[in-house]
């Protein structure tokens, strides 16, 4: 009884059509192309912008952060800016890490 059983399966295995490397394509290219659209390409859109936008710093901008803190760029160097964060003190961090500028109404800018 069991013999029979196997035997279904296996002939209905030899049977069943191969779906050969062009109907893997024909699945796998769509796939492809929508988390491309979904995933890469917007994000890749925003790290330029984020980029413009540390290239375009200048003295008297309020920005913020990668770790949160807010500040008033007070000079702007190659790699790195001088920020004061609070009168008197100011810290010298990586341009890259300024990632928000705020805008006149207070809120942070994208």
């Amino acid at each position: 009884m069991n013999y029979s059983i196997i035997a279904q399966a296996a002939q209905a295995a030899q049977e069943a059509p191969q779906g050969g490397l062009f109907n893997m394509l024909i699945t796998l290219v769509p796939i492809i192309l929508i988390f491309y659209f979904i995933a890469i390409r917007p994000n890749n859109k925003r790290q330029k912008e984020l980029k413009a936008r540390q290239d375009a710093l200048k003295g008297g901008d309020k920005v913020i952060t990668a770790g949160g803190i807010y500040g008033i760029v007070r000079e702007v160097q190659d790699a790195a800016v001088k920020l004061e964060v609070a009168p008197n003190v100011v810290i010298k961090i990586m341009k890259s890490s300024i990632m928000h500028t705020i805008g006149k109404d207070g809120s942070p800018e994208n």
